[in-house]
């Protein structure tokens, strides 16, 4: 008797430490903590997240991308008002707003019911999961992938194409993907795929190698191409930022000069580099009127 009470206590004991490597069951999503949410997994279990500080850009502040701004907005506003709109891939230039695209658009339709949950690439392979935690949610949800790409023969590509063909469309209406890229069909193109194509004919004949990456892209409905911008559009950015700062001094040659500068040191024109340079002006410039102030006491 002895012997069996020792037993069932040392199964006890057991069951208890397995209980313990045992992913727990994820908690249930703060839907009233943000707008904006991100897909972690932990432990192999993956769960939605709040973003507590979300990035508040407004579409006023994006200059240059007036064509891309109206048409994915559009897309945006069907799928709000629960009409038929497409996954989008906005591909292009870096530092040319597709991302604060995105953002903008949520903080302008979060009032609206627009919500957004930012995905990794190695976890695409998770949506259909994610889409059983918000299928019956009343919110419109933006599943989000920036800078996606993938690499030859990556196991997520495949996967990415089943989902946008079956799992997004067929188990429910309130998802949609947003997906950025710099590159337009998400993988990298080589010369020799260019040697392989066929001539019959008059006509030209793609590679399967190619035919499989364009397949892929093909597979969103709306595309969105940024370009990088010229110096006009890059100095009016400059000066859009800079009144978004307040920054002292934000008129005349000088900071001209100074921006074009700066993004000849950066290599690039772009939004995200004429933001940065607004940013340092401004601090300068208010910590050289602080100086000041304290000199003429």
């Amino acid at each position: 008797m002895a012997n069996s009470d020792k037993l069932i206590k040392q199964a006890e004991g057991l069951l208890t430490r397995l209980e313990g490597l045992l992913p727990r069951e994820a908690p249930e999503p703060d839907w009233d903590a943000s707008v904006a949410f991100r897909w972690r997994k932990k432990n192999g279990r993956g769960h939605i997240k709040p973003v507590r500080h979300v990035h508040r850009i407004a579409l006023r502040d994006l200059q240059g991308i007036d064509a891309q701004k109206e048409l994915v907005e559009r897309n945006t506003r069907q799928f709000v008002e629960g009409y038929t709109a497409n996954n989008v891939l906005l591909t292009g230039a870096r530092g040319t707003g597709k991302s604060s695209l995105i953002k903008a658009l949520l903080n302008k339709y979060a009032p609206r019911g627009l919500r957004l949950i930012e995905v990794d690439k190695q976890d695409l392979v998770d949506l259909p999961d994610i889409v059983d935690c918000i299928g019956e949610r009343p919110e419109r949800f933006v599943l989000y992938c920036d800078d996606l790409s993938f690499d030859a023969n990556e196991s997520g590509f495949k996967a990415l194409k089943v989902v946008l063909d079956v799992s997004i469309a067929a188990a429910t209406d309130n998802c949609i993907i947003y997906a950025t890229s710099n590159r337009r069909h998400l993988m990298p193109e080589y010369m020799q795929e260019n040697l392989d194509y066929k001539h019959v004919g008059e006509e030209i004949h793609p590679s399967e190698t190619s035919e499989e990456k364009i397949s892929l892209s093909e597979r969103f409905g709306l595309w969105a191409a940024f370009y990088p911008f010229d110096q006009d559009d890059y100095l009016k950015i400059v000066g859009v930022w800079l009144e978004h700062f307040k920054a002292p001094g934000a008129r005349g040659g000088e900071v001209q000069r100074a921006a074009l500068q700066w993004a000849l040191q950066r290599g690039s024109r772009s939004g995200r580099v004429a933001w940065q340079f607004a940013r340092d002006w401004a601090g300068r410039g208010r910590l050289k009127a602080e100086e000041r102030k304290h000199r003429d006491k």
